[in-house]
């Protein structure tokens, strides 16, 4: 039978095909409400997932390169050429490095209430680089540090002037201003080139956080190891000079993946949607609650369809907020908010308990680059007649160990755990924090251990009072403590920056990757204070835990003391983790049955 060749026939043929190919373009483009820098929606095949993903990590690779390049190695820097003691270096290092991870509350506000991920971090990017150009500066000029001192004790030697310290200090806090920028958006810009509504983007945006970490470690090994080595070698000059080379490749790097990008537009001020919140629950403190659900204040669905976001369904937790969008009395902004408001506040703040709790662990990481790296300074370093190890290329034994563990991790660990548990990620990611904090204690145990026997090594050799010939102790006595410490991270530190950008809000979500960064940032202050108390406590008693000399102190005590504290909080995460509720997403319809098929098929 011979085809027709009716016109009218064709024309029907031609308007399907014109059909099937407009239904093929929506669903090509993303429902997660991303959009060009224009503003104008984009298609999945165009932009996004791994590709543009491999500009962001590549990105952070050379980024971390060059900002552990100054920070493993600093508080070695502030004792041999700006001459300051052991309490002093070790606070100098985690106050700045608290700093550090401080400014990114300011980023996160400025990039979520006004300029948008990418523009933000653009121009903290700028400000970053001016940093590391003025430190390198600061180390390689020789006026700008004090002159060379071989006293045994360096409190006797000659002290930087201000002008030095201003300079030098000075660098330093630029560049902690300028990651303030870079690092609450980066890692939420690359989780944002995967659709959740897309279910094999989901699935990948799981394991975007392992290897976002990789990355970061990644970069992290090549600084604690090269890096370090060049600036206890070779010169501080150029060490310092080879992270800013990094750096400038990396916003480069970052810059060419511009047109592969998916952007979230921004908000409005998180801070101030929460601060509506709680002032209009305030207000209607003493009103009668209603459990008719018209009396509640709500956007239709379609404002919310044009805006490309989606409205959050009432729960039952912190309820007194609820009040918030209670109609009742006055309607301006400060008197009545959205159910989608209300909720959103409820995500941030149900948060806080698991915040507060990380806080004991992040003074765990403070230590690695402070007191683990000064105890090596007087241990047996030559590996041959001709070569010894810098102190501070132990941290890339932690970073080592994390590089390996979290390839097992994410490839064997979490496809078994997930035959047993169903959960898409293995296990929940309050376990994996569980585990961390686990391993925190016991790394903080062995620690007091070798400690005790360092010093013991000393005693019987007569060193004791003695910092100028190191022991006849391999430095590799360390080891157990940083490789643990990498293993640890795989656990908690993943676990943390996948926690607190899952359960922020859609309109939140640098915000909620700010809280892993203010955990980091408290945690190191909170060191500073706990080793200027006990040094200050245990000294006016007689017997200094953290003196000058190592061999004259007792970090094993110091120690033995963290684990304690590690303790104490473990009970205390016991208490959060069994209460928390995690927030329901908006693709929930999505079963998670079904995303555990789609990554076996994937497999």
């Amino acid at each position: 039978m011979r085809p027709s060749n009716n016109p009218r026939t064709k024309k029907k043929k031609n308007e399907r095909r014109e059909e099937m190919t407009l239904q093929e373009v929506g669903d090509d483009y993303t429902k997660d409400g991303t959009v060009d820098l224009r503003g104008n929606p984009v298609r999945r095949s165009q932009r996004g997932r791994w590709k543009a993903c491999s500009f962001v990590i590549v990105y952070e690779i050379f980024e971390r390169m060059a900002y552990y390049g100054i920070s493993s190695n600093l508080v070695i820097f502030m004792t041999t050429k700006l001459h300051q003691g052991t309490v002093q270096s070790s606070n100098s290092v985690t106050n700045w490095v608290g700093t550090s991870w401080l400014t990114p509350i300011l980023g996160a506000y400025v990039a979520d209430a006004h300029l948008g991920r990418y523009i933000t971090f653009v121009i903290s990017s700028a400000i970053y680089f001016l940093g590391m150009v003025l430190l390198t500066l600061s180390v390689s000029v020789p006026d700008l540090r004090p002159p060379k001192c071989t006293k045994t004790n360096v409190e006797d030697c000659e002290k930087a002037s201000v002008l030095q310290l201003a300079v030098f200090f000075g660098a330093l806090y630029i560049l902690a201003i300028g990651t303030g920028g870079t690092k609450p958006n980066i890692s939420t810009i690359g989780a944002d080139q995967f659709d959740v509504f897309d279910p094999k983007e989901k699935i990948h945006k799981h394991s975007f956080f392992n290897w976002w970490m990789f990355s970061i470690f990644f970069g992290t090994l090549f600084a604690t190891t090269v890096l370090v080595y060049v600036q206890d070698n070779v010169g501080w000059a150029l060490g310092y000079g080879l992270p800013t080379l990094g750096l400038a490749i990396s916003i480069i790097i970052f810059l060419v993946g511009t047109p592969f990008y998916r952007h979230k537009l921004p908000t409005g001020s998180p801070f101030t949607k929460m601060a509506r919140v709680i002032v209009a629950s305030l207000r209607k403190a003493q009103a009668p609650m209603s459990r008719d659900p018209t009396c509640f204040h709500e956007l239709p669905l379609l404002e919310y369809e044009s805006k490309r976001t989606f409205p959050i369904h009432p729960t039952g937790s912190l309820r007194f907020l609820d009040r918030a969008s209670l109609k009742t009395g006055p309607t301006n902004k400060w008197s009545l908010c959205t159910i989608t408001e209300v909720e959103e506040t409820k995500q941030m703040l149900r948060m806080l308990p698991v915040l507060f709790i990380t806080f004991v662990p992040s003074m765990m990481l403070a230590q690695v680059i402070t007191l683990f790296v000064k105890q090596g300074t007087l241990l047996n370093r030559h590996i041959t007649s001709n070569f010894s190890i810098p102190p501070a290329s132990l941290v890339g034994f932690t970073t080592l160990s994390m590089l390996v563990t979290i390839v097992i991790y994410d490839q064997i660990f979490v496809k078994l755990a997930r035959k047993l548990t169903g959960n898409p990620r293995g296990i929940t990611l309050l376990q994996r924090m569980g585990i961390g904090i686990i391993l925190h204690i016991l790394i903080m145990i062995i620690a007091s251990v070798t400690e005790r026997y360092r010093l013991k090594v000393a005693a019987e050799h007569g060193l004791v009072h003695r910092t100028d010939v190191p022991l006849p102790l391999t430095i590799f006595v360390l080891l157990p403590q940083f490789v643990l410490m990498g293993l640890a991270d795989t656990f908690l530190e993943v676990a943390k920056l996948e926690f607190f950008y899952d359960q922020a809000p859609e309109s939140m979500k640098s915000l909620g990757t700010s809280y892993m960064t203010t955990s980091l940032a408290v945690g190191n202050f909170m060191s500073s204070f706990l080793l200027s108390t006990v040094a200050r406590v245990t000294k006016n008693q007689g017997r200094g835990w953290i003196l000058n000399n190592l061999n004259e102190s007792r970090l094993d005590y110091y120690y033995m003391l963290f684990a304690v504290i590690n303790l104490i909080n473990f009970i205390f995460f016991l208490m959060v983790a069994k209460s928390y509720v995690y927030r329901a997403e908006i693709t929930d319809s999505a079963n998670v049955k079904q995303e555990t098929k789609v990554l076996d098929n994937n497999e």
